[in-house]
């Protein structure tokens, strides 16, 4: 885990210092910018991540339905899955899981078509088909579940293309001014939750707008059958 999170960590860093080389940031102000969020979000999440393992009852349990820890136990899992069980028996020629190993095949082989059609297709809404962008997303499931991809789908579909075809002035100036607002606002919104209703173990109005166990099945590879009377 600490050689993945080194390099995952690494590379998050080499993405934006490229997306400031390409927006004519100064490369010195790019550095210091993610210089001082290191140091400061690391610092926060320390200190928050101490605190709560030493206030919250259960945390990182499902008894705990507030701080369950859906992105630390998707974490833990994987650690386990490569260095405890290891890969030869979690999806060797004997596992039930090994017909995963036939994606990897799958993923070489489909941007290929879609390669070809470009060329006879030129202008068509082929183009805009990028196949290992497509399949990347799906790298935050787990712990992300299908209600986020259509959230995002729904938005990201509104502002790229109904904006930007039919507003294209109005998309130029404020979809990214937007879209650092949503996130912004949901960041506000977590914490402002937080300390009115979770520090005082107040629940929230139980709605679907609330809930995240939309589809019972969604989360679970089995479920077990009803008794039988």
């Amino acid at each position: 885990t600490l050689g993945y999170i080194s390099m995952a960590q690494a590379m998050t860093f080499t993405s934006d210092l490229k997306l400031g080389h390409y927006m004519k940031v100064p490369p010195r102000a790019m550095f210091w910018a993610q210089l001082l969020g290191t140091v400061i979000a690391g610092l926060v999440n320390l200190l928050t991540a101490n605190w709560l393992l030493n206030s919250q009852e259960k945390i990182c349990t499902k008894e705990n339905k507030l701080f369950n820890c859906p992105s630390a136990r998707t974490f833990y899992s994987a650690s386990v899955i490569w260095g405890v069980i290891a890969p030869e028996r979690m999806f060797g020629t004997s596992s039930m899981y090994n017909a995963i190993n036939y994606f990897f095949i799958i993923g070489f082989l489909l941007p290929i078509p879609f390669y070809y059609l470009k060329k006879v297709f030129p202008n068509s809404w082929l183009e805009y088909v990028h196949i290992p962008v497509l399949l990347a997303a799906t790298g935050m499931m787990p712990p992300a579940q299908a209600y986020h991809y259509t959230n995002w789908l729904v938005l990201g579909f509104a502002f790229q293309f109904f904006a930007r075809r039919y507003h294209p002035e109005w998309h130029l100036r404020f979809t990214y001014v937007l879209s650092a607002a949503f996130d912004s606002g949901v960041a506000f919104m977590v914490l402002a939750s937080f300390f009115i209703f979770t520090i005082r173990n107040v629940d929230a109005p139980q709605w679907w707008g609330t809930r995240d166990d939309l589809c019972p099945l969604e989360g679970n590879p089995y479920y077990p059958l009803p008794e039988e009377p």
